[in-house]
This record gives C-alpha cells, sequence and structure tokens, in this order.
C-alpha cells in the first residue's frame, strides 16, 4: 500500500503530514478526473464509460407503444414478490436482481392510461428468462389520446438506457442542475429563447430543496434546440454547489410562488420579462402580492409593486398569452381553480404594473363597495370600475364575488354529458383547427382528485367553452397544473405538446409515489386529427333582420363581421370539415321573398350545390338522461311565418307554433351567460 501511495503521489522519503497531504490531494484530483469523464460521456448523450465493463449483468426489457413501437415510459414492471421497476424515457428497465437472473420471471405490466394484454388467467403480465446481457420487448396498448413521451425534469430520465448501452438525446440524461424534483412550470419566449420556471425544487443532499423559484433557458427547435418529439436541453441556473439556485429570492421568510408570465416593453424600449407573485406561509395562506421583473444582469427577478394578498382581481393568474383587439396588443390570462379565461390587461408597462388597468370580463357592477350580481351580459370592465384595487376590503369583495360568478360556468364530457369542473391549465390559440383549445386538469375526477387531463376548444380565448374530452389518465395519481407548449407545435399545429406535475400529493400517498418520476414534469404528445377529439362547435343565432332569424358558425360571422349581432348560442353541432358518417347534414335555405324571406334549417338541400351550415345526428337518435344531446324543433311565427330554432320542447310565446318532428339532435348549450370575445385575435407571439 505504501509503494502504491508513493507511486500517486510521486515522493520519495518525505514528513508523514506533508506526504499524507500532497497523497490525498493527488487521490481526490484522479477522483475528479475519473468523475469528469464519466459525467463528460453522460453530457454528450453517448454511453456511460463507467459502465461498460457491466453492461452483460443487465437484462434489457423495453416496452413499447403497440400502435407506434416508441418506447414508453412511466410502465411498472413488478414481479410476483413485488419488486418494483419503472421504464426510463426510452421505455427501458435495466433488470438486474440476484437470485432472479437465469430464471423465468413473472412481471405484471402497468401503467396509468395503457394496457397490457391478459393471460389466460386474466393476469396482464407475461413471463420472460432473464439472461444477463440479453433483451426483450413488450407491446402495450396505448388507451390515453395523448402520448406520453418522455420525462422533462429530475434524477435518472435516462437512466436505465445508459445501463444497457443506449445512447440518450439530452446533454444531462441522468441529473440536470442535482434537481429531483420541481412543481408546475411556466414559459416565456424571452431575448430568442425559451424561459422556463417553476416552483418549490427538491435535491439529493437534504430532503428540503428550495422555495424560490427556480429557472433554466433552451433553445427553440427552430434553432439549435432539440426536437420536442425528442425531449428538452434545459441550462438550469445553478450555485455554486451545481444545484438550481432560486431566482426570486425575498429577505422575508415563505415560499416564493410566480406565475403570470409575460414580456412587455418597459418605458426606454427595452424588453423586461414581468411576472406575477404571491409569498406563502403554507399551501393556503398568502402574506403578500405583487409583481417582479426580471434582471438580465444578476438572472434574478426583482420585487417591481409589493402588496396586499389581493392584488389582483384574479389572484391565480395562471398563464398569460399575446392577443391581437382591434389593432392593440393584450395579455389575457387563463386564471386558475376553476380555469378560465377572465382577466387581460394591455401589454404595456404602465398598464402591466398597474392593478387597477387589468381588466375582467364579468356581468357584476360596483355597489357601495361590494359588487353585485346582474342579469346583464358579460362585458370587459376595468379593476377601478368595480371599486378598484388599494382601497380597505374593496378588491377583497370583488376577489370573492368574481370567484362565485366564474364557479358557475361548466364543461359537459362529450362522451358522458356529466359536468366537468376545469381546475388549473392553459388556453392557446391552435393554427390547425383554427380555434382556441384549453389542456385542463380535472377537479375531483374519476379515477383521482387532479390526474384527469382533458381536451376543449372554442372560437374566442373566452369561450363558449362547452364540450371537453378525456386525452390522458392517471389512476390515482395527480398530474396538476398542465400546460401547452405553442412554441412546440408541429405540422402547422395538428401535433401539439403539454406537460404537467407528476405528483402523488392530493391524490395518492408517499407510500405509493412512483420512484423518479414523483414530484417532476412530463410531456405529453397529442394528435388533433384524431377523431376522437372532435368536437361540436357554437352556432350562433344572429339578431332579428329583415331576413329573420339568421344561424351561422364561427368562419361566416368573422367573416361577415357580425360579432356584435351574436344574440345567442342557442345549441352546438359539428362543423362540416369534421364530420362522419353517423350525422347528417343540416342545410340553411332562404324561402322566396313573397313568403317573407325567412330563414329555415332542413335536411334536404335545395340544389346540388348546397353545402351543410352544420351536421348533427339524426333526430331518430335517442338522447339519454346522462347526454349532453338534445333534440332540435322548428318554430313558425303565426303572423310572420319567420322560423326559429330550439332545444325547448315549449317556448313561452303562444306565437310560435313548434312543427310536429324534431328536425335532428343536437348538443346543448351550458347554463349561464355568453362568453366570446369577437374582437380577440391570436397575435404574433414574437411582437
Amino acid at each position: 500500500m505504501c509503494e502504491i501511495r508513493r507511486g500517486l503521489c510521486g515522493i520519495g522519503k518525505e514528513p508523514m503530514n506533508r506526504y499524507h497531504s500532497r497523497c490525498l490531494k493527488k487521490i481526490a484530483t484522479l477522483f475528479a478526473i475519473v468523475l469528469l469523464a464519466g459525467n463528460a460521456g453522460l453530457s454528450a448523450g453517448g454511453k456511460d464509460p463507467l459502465n461498460q465493463g457491466r453492461l452483460t449483468e443487465y437484462f434489457k426489457i423495453q416496452v413499447v407503444d403497440s400502435a407506434t413501437g416508441r418506447g414508453v415510459p412511466l410502465v411498472e414492471l413488478r414481479t410476483v414478490n413485488n419488486i418494483r421497476y419503472y421504464t426510463d424515457s426510452n421505455g427501458i428497465v435495466a433488470f438486474y436482481e440476484p437470485g432472479l437472473m437465469n430464471q423465468e420471471v413473472f412481471f405484471f405490466v402497468e401503467s396509468h392510461g395503457y394496457e397490457f394484454p391478459k393471460d389466460g388467467f386474466g393476469f396482464r403480465g407475461t413471463k420472460l428468462k432473464t439472461l444477463p446481457g440479453g433483451s426483450a420487448v413488450l407491446k402495450i396498448d396505448r388507451v390515453n389520446i395523448a402520448e406520453r413521451l418522455y420525462r422533462v425534469t429530475g434524477q435518472g430520465i435516462y437512466g436505465d438506457s445508459l445501463l444497457t448501452g443506449h445512447s440518450a438525446p439530452l446533454k444531462n440524461p441522468v441529473l440536470n442542475g442535482l434537481v429531483l424534483g420541481q412543481d408546475s412550470v411556466y414559459t416565456c419566449l424571452y431575448h430568442g429563447r425559451l424561459f422556463w420556471l417553476w416552483g418549490d425544487t427538491s435535491r439529493a443532499s437534504y430532503p428540503l430543496g428550495h422555495f424560490a423559484m427556480a429557472g433554466a433557458f433552451s433553445d427553440l427547435p427552430e434553432q439549435k434546440g432539440l426536437d420536442p418529439n425528442v425531449g428538452v436541453d434545459l441550462d438550469y441556473f445553478v450555485d455554486e454547489m451545481g444545484f438550481s439556485r432560486p431566482i426570486s429570492p425575498f429577505k422575508e421568510p415563505g415560499m416564493i410562488w410566480l406565475d403570470g408570465l409575460i414580456k412587455v416593453s418597459a418605458n426606454q424600449g427595452a424588453e423586461r420579462m414581468v411576472a406575477k407573485y404571491a409569498r406563502m406561509k403554507d399551501l393556503g395562506d398568502c402574506k403578500e402580492r405583487g409583481l417582479v421583473v426580471f434582471n438580465d444582469e444578476t438572472n434574478l427577478f426583482e420585487p417591481l409593486v409589493r402588496s396586499r394578498p389581493d392584488f389582483l382581481p384574479y389572484p391565480d393568474s395562471g398563464h398569460g398569452f399575446a392577443v391581437d383587439v382591434e389593432g392593440e396588443k393584450y395579455y389575457y390570462f387563463g386564471t386558475q381553480f376553476p380555469l378560465a379565461v377572465r382577466m387581460r390587461v394591455r401589454a404595456l408597462w404602465d398598464d402591466v404594473i398597474d392593478p387597477n388597468r387589468y381588466e375582467v370580463l364579468t356581468s357584476l357592477e360596483a355597489s357601495d363597495d361590494r359588487p353585485k350580481q346582474t342579469n346583464g351580459a358579460c362585458r370587459w370592465l376595468r379593476a377601478d370600475a368595480l371599486g378598484g384595487c388599494g382601497r380597505t376590503g374593496s378588491m377583497t369583495a370583488i376577489i370573492g364575488a368574481l370567484k362565485r360568478e366564474k364557479a358557475k360556468t361548466q364543461l359537459y364530457d362529450i362522451k358522458s354529458g356529466k359536468s366537468i369542473t376545469p381546475h388549473g391549465g392553459s388556453v392557446y390559440y391552435n393554427a390547425h383547427h383554427r380555434r382556441w383549445i384549453m389542456i385542463f386538469v380535472q377537479h375531483f375526477g374519476d379515477s383521482s382528485m387532479l390526474g384527469e387531463v382533458w381536451y376543449a376548444e372554442a372560437d374566442t380565448p373566452v369561450g363558449q367553452w362547452a364540450y371537453a374530452r378525456k386525452i390522458a389518465t392517471h389512476n390515482k395519481y395527480s398530474f396538476y397544473n398542465p400546460k401547452q407548449h405553442p412554441y412546440f407545435d408541429q405540422a402547422g399545429g395538428r401535433i401539439i405538446y403539454f406537460e404537467g406535475t407528476y405528483s402523488h400529493t392530493f391524490s395518492g400517498s408517499p407510500e405509493t409515489a412512483t420512484p423518479r418520476y414523483d414530484y417532476n414534469q412530463i410531456m405529453y404528445r397529442l394528435d388533433l386529427d384524431d377523431p376522437r377529439l372532435t368536437l361540436p362547435v357554437a352556432v350562433y343565432k344572429l339578431r332579428d333582420n329583415e331576413d329573420g332569424n339568421e344561424y351561422l358558425l364561427r368562419d361566416a360571422v368573422e367573416k361577415a363581421g357580425k360579432w356584435d349581432s351574436v344574440e345567442a348560442i342557442p345549441f352546438f353541432a359539428v362543423e362540416p370539415e369534421r364530420a362522419n358518417d353517423m350525422l347528417v347534414g343540416v342545410y340553411a335555405q332562404t324561402a322566396p321573398a313573397k313568403t317573407g324571406g325567412t330563414i329555415s334549417l332542413s335536411l334536404s338541400p335545395s340544389d346540388s350545390s348546397a353545402r351543410p351550415l352544420f351536421y348533427a345526428l339524426p333526430p331518430a337518435h335517442e338522447p339519454d338522461e346522462n347526454s349532453s344531446t338534445v333534440l332540435l324543433y322548428e318554430y313558425r311565427h303565426t303572423d310572420t311565418g319567420q322560423r326559429l330554432y330550439s332545444t325547448d320542447t315549449e317556448l313561452a310565446s303562444k306565437d310560435w307554433i313548434r312543427g310536429p318532428n324534431p328536425l335532428c339532435c343536437v348538443w346543448k348549450t351550458p347554463q349561464g351567460p355568453i362568453l366570446i370575445d369577437g374582437n380577440a385575435k391570436p397575435s404574433d407571439p414574437q411582437r
């Protein structure tokens, strides 16, 4: 041993204290070189150089999507004696278990939103011969509409891949920023790169991480960034130890949570990134709210406006997105819990930093500092018109009234007709469907409290939201605050990407937490041309004119510039471009002028060139009591002969006579006020 030490230290006979000191330094240097070499190999996305001698020990099991052949992450493989393994982001498990190698081993195969075929006894699993250095491929069927792709954050994203000799697409495939877990994500296009923001962040060295927001940058796919189908290379802001550092520190105690992340030009013209903050004592006790602004020199968010917990009409601002309103740029916010787009602000510095200039979509009116509900239509109203920020008790009353108003809105499950409460999520414009789409998680879903993810569409950013389809499920597990990434859209918006926080919190228990995956972000992909995502759209009834009632879909209203003439949304139907063989076409016809020129709807075209106005279910369809489908009737006015179409079986006025048979079967309109904003157009995100 002494000879080895002398060789390492390169010394002859030296005093022992100096000998040991130099020896330890040399040993430390050698170990550092070895570790750096290993990390370099991992960072390059290559094979693990420290693992090459052990590759033959592992039995590689890869679980792939039976339809696409792509590896499926987050699949549990469980032995008969309850040893559990979970596939990495390539769908790979590196199996090595003393006593179970070179044996026939049965594996139960289970995953959220996926199903493995049953055997003859009803077990979902299979038997494999676990040969060291061998491999097996298992095919699993996807039940989810959305496809799970990879884990974005945390340790061991491609750990099993490296153990079995596979390369990984990431620069840091097993540990990045020393991050083990991170809460909900926000993003913003800033200085040509995508800025990422997360909440509470955990580390390996201690059960408590940091609680003042973590941040990173990544390159956009069209530049030198990864294809989002493959992954995201995150460049974290780190401290001297290499751990993701807090980027929104406050001197006062408490957890700092940011949301409503946007960029806006300051008075000097410089692009600045601004977010809303909350300083929290615990999950439900907020000590203060306000605004922070990003300092490009220190890479920190610094307080800009500090205020009371009732800083804004909607304290949970959610995700901001740019909208053009009659030539002016605004930021609209998908306010959370329940999710709805009910707040906006002009994209001007002086407006963004003044809470009184934020506008809310409401039918409320101010009355002695306590807003009251009216039966009027919803319209955009500045906060100061409702009582104003900064007045004692005023904003608290506004927040309460707005919360109660927003809670009345409903979405329906297109499959069952049951109402759904959207908890958290995001809203963005989609160029492929030319509509605004909402990705959200259901509050109190069937299989978990916050694990059921849904898709919905609307003609304008505020609505009318009506029908949704479940796209991903997480059984007895949370997948909260899902966020779409519009900068990752592909194929003209046909392919979209979204991620969410996968956590046992709220829907599971610490005992059931999935190793490595728990409290981390998982990416999904969704093909909007999947026929299961066909949802009914609003059919608008325009105000009476000389031709009687007029019924139009979004494109026709937009082309005619008649958003201000919309009087009601009497029902929902399927637009012609997305119809299927189970539906019937409904045509709009104008009667001759001598009969009053009234517009009528019919299942028969007036001529061979006529195109259906919309598609619906045939009149013989029998709506069940849990369904959202209703029969549509024609009513004729006794004096004028004008026609009116309604899902009501009786009208209050005796001047209208209902036809003997229903015209067709359509989808009902949710209760509550009409929520549309025809002046809102998608804004260029580069502006």
